[in-house]
């Protein structure tokens, strides 16, 4: 598994507006949405193309275009798509799949409740977007369910991780036979007795969209 913490003057000025507690969830949607798109750029480095003739409009030359099959974004249910908007603003021809994970509090391990998804996925670059990779279970289940359906090739966006998420993450999608990076604002310090990335930035869904049920 590849790591990349994007290292920018703008990614760490953002960042430090979404950890403070006294951003409200509307500047903190907003910002969300702006770093994912900075985030995005790096996911986005080893996007598969074609080479393509063209016309301008002064002579004949060489570019490039997007692969088929188109890359596929995977937003996991609900924070994830708090992220959507920032990513398909940067690949806006890519296709969405969507994934419903949740995490059991007492176990902290992630069940599948969700699924809207293309049954073979064969061949297809994904872009999985997790706004926290705290222990990885949640993450390390997507990438095997993508796996599963074919997927060969995965990229994870998220906010922040810590530690113990990136290692646990490694440990579970090493066999896989897929290159599996990870690209994400920061690596934070450690996960706390309730899972909980610290410091953190708290619950990613909440702060996005307000505390449900």
């Amino acid at each position: 598994m590849r790591l990349l913490a994007v290292d920018h003057p703008l990614v760490a000025h953002k960042l430090t507006v979404l950890r403070n507690a006294r951003t409200d969830s509307p500047t903190f949607r907003r910002l969300a949405d702006e770093l994912v798109t900075l985030l995005a750029y790096e996911a986005t480095r080893e996007a598969r193309v074609d080479t393509v003739e063209i016309e301008t409009p002064v002579a004949p030359t060489t570019g490039v275009k997007l692969s088929s099959p188109k890359p596929l974004i995977v937003p996991i249910l609900r924070a994830g798509l708090g992220m959507l908007d920032g990513m398909a603003r940067l690949v806006p021809t890519a296709e969405v799949g969507f994934l419903g994970m949740i995490r059991d509090e007492d176990t902290l391990q992630a069940t599948t409740y969700a699924t809207r998804l293309p049954d073979d996925l064969t061949g297809r670059q994904c872009y999985v977007l997790d706004p926290m990779l705290a222990t990885g279970g949640t993450l390390a289940a997507a990438v095997r369910f993508l796996v599963d359906r074919g997927a060969d090739d995965i990229t994870a966006v998220c906010l922040l991780a810590a530690p113990e998420g990136v290692q646990h993450l490694d440990d579970e999608t090493r066999e896989l036979g897929v290159p599996v990076t990870v690209v994400t604002a920061a690596v934070d310090e450690r996960l706390n007795e309730k899972g909980y990335i610290v410091p953190g930035l708290g619950d990613a869904g909440d702060r996005l969209y307000g505390v449900v049920g």
